[in-house]
């Protein structure tokens, strides 16, 4: 972790943080994309064994970096929600059923 001088040099580091999050959401998303053409069914869209993995994992990865796993379980909950729901979406748009 970067060692910083000054508040100036803080905003500046988590503005690069801010904008390399939005795009590793951004690459997750179309992968999302992808994903819905490799699926049969609605419930494999949701995918609810595969959502709780995900979710036990990056919860042990916010304890192992020491940050809350609340905040992290609550972040991610609102991301996979709504990634499940756009798929939900590109999956009926494409009349698979």
């Amino acid at each position: 972790m970067k060692k910083c001088n000054s508040l100036e040099e803080v905003r500046k580091e988590i503005d690069i943080i801010d904008n390399n999050l939005v795009e590793l959401i951004s690459e997750r998303s179309h992968l999302i994309h992808q994903a819905a053409a490799f699926k049969n069914s609605v419930d494999e869209v949701k995918a609810q064994d595969r959502i709780d993995d995900i979710m036990q994992r990056v919860r042990t990865k916010a304890i192992a970096l020491n940050i809350n796993p609340n905040m992290i379980s609550e972040l991610f909950t609102i991301m996979i929600d709504e990634m499940v729901e756009m798929e939900i979406s590109e999956f009926r748009n494409d009349n698979v059923f």
